[in-house]
Formats: structure tokens, sequence, C-alpha cells
């Protein structure tokens, strides 16, 4: 696990750069699903409240030393004291005393409660609840509002983010801001690796395709957090640790970007 490269957090600690997502892993099958994971060399494991497999998933990691943890708040605990409350109980879920990382899950800017959300998370930092605390699915706005309002930059803004929807711009505030870049859904929920750039990549590397997009991920300096259900899926995702791609490669997956990429809510108006 030591090879995982690493990325530098805005608040001295490390960030592996792959890690495992638990989304859409039912409860009963999250336990198993972290071990294998935990056996292939994952280094770290992505969760959330809304998944309702924190206590599968904390399971599955009950033997496992120096396994990076996230999780995140979601919608309906929003404010200052619903937050740490619920920070509590997926801690309690999780049987942890605290994650190495734990984001707001969506701003939900209707709401108009994620500062509020924000200094909670602040303050479970320095309880010492959470290592680290970012956030997830930020628009520039959200993350500029927080900083002002603050004085805290997140660590990280997990956001939808795959050869087909790329978020160069958002990418680009992260990059002057400080904040490292997550890639929820990076294989664009399998729909990118039906790309034929991709396949002729995967082809010409010998490596599956799944391990080409992570890849390209990598290089960008990006974190990314794919699902996998087997562990020949598990052991095929994690071979994007294994080579590298030309520059050329990498700029024919960057030309599949699309500008209504989009796969999941938008989060100007998603609640």
């Amino acid at each position: 696990m030591t090879d995982t490269p690493t990325l530098a957090l805005n608040d001295g600690r490390q960030l592996p750069q792959l890690g495992f997502g638990t989304w859409q892993i039912d409860e009963d099958k999250a336990a198993d699903a972290v071990r294998t994971a935990v056996e292939v060399g994952y280094p770290m494991v992505d969760t959330a409240a809304i998944y309702q497999n924190e206590r599968g998933v904390g399971e599955g990691l009950r033997d496992a030393g120096g396994i990076f943890l996230q999780t995140k708040i979601w919608n309906e605990s929003q404010g200052f004291d619903r937050t740490k409350k619920a920070a509590d109980k997926c801690l309690e879920r999780l049987g942890r005393e605290s994650v190495d990382m734990l984001l707001i899950h969506w701003p939900c800017p209707e709401k108009d409660l994620f500062t509020d959300s924000w200094r909670a998370l602040i303050g479970l930092r320095e309880e010492g609840k959470a290592k680290s605390i970012g956030v997830s699915n930020f628009r520039e706005e959200d993350l500029r509002r927080v900083i002002d309002e603050t004085g805290v930059v997140p660590a990280l803004n997990q956001i939808e983010l795959h050869p087909g929807f790329q978020q160069r711009a958002l990418r680009a505030v992260h990059e002057e801001l400080g904040i490292v870049t997550q890639s929820w859904s990076p294989l664009g929920q399998g729909g990118g690796m039906d790309n034929a750039a991709v396949k002729t990549i995967a082809e010409a590397t010998g490596q599956p395709a799944s391990a080409v997009i992570l890849r390209w991920h990598m290089q960008h300096g990006l974190c990314a957090i794919p699902k996998a259900s087997s562990r020949d899926h598990m052991a095929a995702n994690f071979q994007a640790l294994d080579f590298d791609l030309t520059g050329d490669q990498m700029a024919a997956i960057d030309a599949l970007d699309s500008a209504d990429g989009r796969m999941g809510p938008d989060p100007a108006d998603f609640n």
C-alpha cells in the first residue's frame, strides 16, 4: 500500500491518489467488498451516510490498519448542530473515534446552510473527530463563500469527473485555492470504457480500459475513487498504478470532454 502515490492536502496530510468507492454497495455486502479491496491493495475507502453502508464499511476495516477512511454528511443534516450530531452518528456506525476525511456531501444552495455545516466541520476537526475536512459537489461560488466566511479552505472537493465531463474550469479554481480534486464516477459509470479512443489506448498499453481512464486521472493530479463489485474489477482498476500514458494518449482522452457530459445531479439545484 505504500506504493500508492499520494497528494499533499493543504492541512499537511497526505491523501492516497487511488481509493475504493462504495456507492451502491449494499450494507450486507459492504464488509466483504471492503475487505477484498484492502487485500487488493487499496489504501483508501470512501463512503457516506446516504449510502447506508457505513456499518458494513466499518466492519470490513475492523482488522485493517492504516486505511484512509472518508465519509460524508447528507443534505438533511445540514446546519451547525445537525451536522455535528450527524457526524457522531457516522462515527458510531463506522465504529470509529475519528475519520481521516469528513465531507459535506452537497452544497444544497436553496437550504443556505452549508456555511454553518462547514463551521461544524471545523469544530469537528478541532475536536479530533475528523483529521481532515472537505466538501463534495461544491461550485466555485460555494467554495469562495465558505473560505471568505470562515477563513478555512477545504482540503478537497469531491466532484463528478470523468473523460466525458472533465470540469476544467473548476479544477483551475481548485488549483488556485490549494484544494485537491477528487473524482467521483471516474469511469463515467462504466461508459468511458466503451469509447473507441480508450479502447485503442488499452490495446496499445495492454492494460484494462478502466485502468487507462484511472491512469489519466492520476497523471492529471486527480484522486479517483472507482467502485467495483468483484475482485477482478478491483484488481483491473488497481493496475492504474502499473504504467504511464504518453502525452499523445493523454491528449486523446482530453479530447473526449463534453460540455453536456454531466451524468449526475447539478449542484446548482440539487437540495
